[in-house]
């Protein structure tokens, strides 16, 4: 494909590192990227006493390069928001803007000299006023099969910690180019000519590329850098940056955020064993349905929904039998108003 059919001349994968502080020298943070048909190539911090890059560094690197000049997609492996069910806890807007201000107030990560457990052991920072549970996962997690949640510390293969020191990143990189196109929080289809800083999941990719002589950081850098390149190539980045469907799992997305390359439904992997069916075939306003939170669809009614053209359904939580009424429209994601900490229900009488 000739380079007048591509959107973006150069493309960047980071796998990110939430070790240590924002200005340790960190062998996990590897950065590789590509010019045109160029192959991937790793880029090392600038000349100086630090060998491996710092998280400090390469977010005023990425200031730096981000200028205009080229449209660059950046793909950074860590997460860059969290499930609904953190901000309804929190009585947070849904609102990724809002989000950033509140959480750095509260996790100051990339403050000098702070390690991520600093905050999670109260040293510094509250980021015991803004917690959320090992379980909880977003639906672009769910989407994938495989990916952890964002709350699940100490674990391999865990993005917790690189997500807790990252996010202050994203936004001292929005706030020094508001030029920027945050996918998909400034919006599902970025404007022609922009660079684009999105999350990506390198295990989506890893198997189709041969590893080489390259660290386990150092392939999932570049097998970031190489899948947006090809994917550029062959004009398949527009899909990556459509919107999923049905239209209320968009909207979930622009508040939790989305891994490109992510679909929906999720898709089934052959090595995850099959878990018992908790839902009905069918579409979700169908009585009978379970949602994945364990809310059954009981009834429709005739009373109208506080959301646009939306009716009143009565559900019934299966933990509690709680019963309360929810809009058509959120069925799928439901949660129980009593026991699940969900919003309160709709009135049914």
């Amino acid at each position: 494909m000739t380079q007048s059919h591509r959107i973006f001349a150069r493309t960047i994968g980071i796998d990110y590192s939430g070790a240590e502080t924002a200005e340790a020298s960190l062998k996990g943070l590897r950065v590789y990227e590509t010019f045109g048909d160029s192959e991937a190539c790793e880029v090392l911090p600038p000349p100086g006493p630090k060998k491996y890059w710092t998280r400090r560094g390469l977010a005023e690197w990425l200031q730096q390069e981000l200028d205009g000049a080229r449209p660059t997609i950046v793909g950074i492996d860590h997460a860059f928001s969290f499930p609904m069910r953190y901000f309804e806890r929190h009585g947070l807007e849904p609102d990724w803007p809002t989000f950033l201000d509140d959480f750095c107030r509260h996790w100051p990560t990339d403050q000098p000299h702070t390690y991520v457990d600093f905050v999670r052991h109260g040293h510094v920072g509250n980021g015991g006023a803004r917690t959320g549970e090992r379980r909880w996962r977003r639906l672009t997690e769910e989407a994938t099969g495989s990916a952890k949640s964002v709350f699940h510390f100490d674990v391999q293969g865990a993005v917790a910690k690189s997500t807790h020191a990252g996010i202050p990143w994203l936004k001292r990189i929005r706030a020094a180019r508001p030029e920027l196109h945050f996918w998909p929080f400034d919006g599902w289809t970025p404007a022609a000519g922009t660079s684009v800083i999105a999350e990506t999941y390198p295990r989506l990719w890893s198997s189709a590329y041969p590893k080489d002589d390259r660290s386990p950081d150092q392939h999932d850098a570049y097998v970031i850098a190489r899948w947006l390149q090809e994917a550029d190539q062959r004009g398949e980045i527009i899909n990556a940056l459509t919107a999923p469907e049905p239209e209320p799992i968009a909207a979930t997305g622009l508040v939790e955020g989305w891994i490109l390359g992510a679909s929906w439904p999720p898709q089934k992997t052959k090595s995850a064993p099959r878990k018992k069916r908790t839902a009905s075939e069918g579409k979700t306003t169908e009585p009978g349905f379970i949602n994945r939170n364990l809310q059954e669809v009981v009834t429709r009614t005739d009373l109208p929904g506080n959301d646009h053209n939306q009716v009143t359904y009565i559900l019934r939580c299966q933990s509690c039998d709680h019963r309360y009424g929810a809009n058509g429209s959120d069925i799928f994601q439901r949660r129980c108003p009593v026991c699940g900490a969900g919003r309160p229900g709709l009135p049914i009488s």
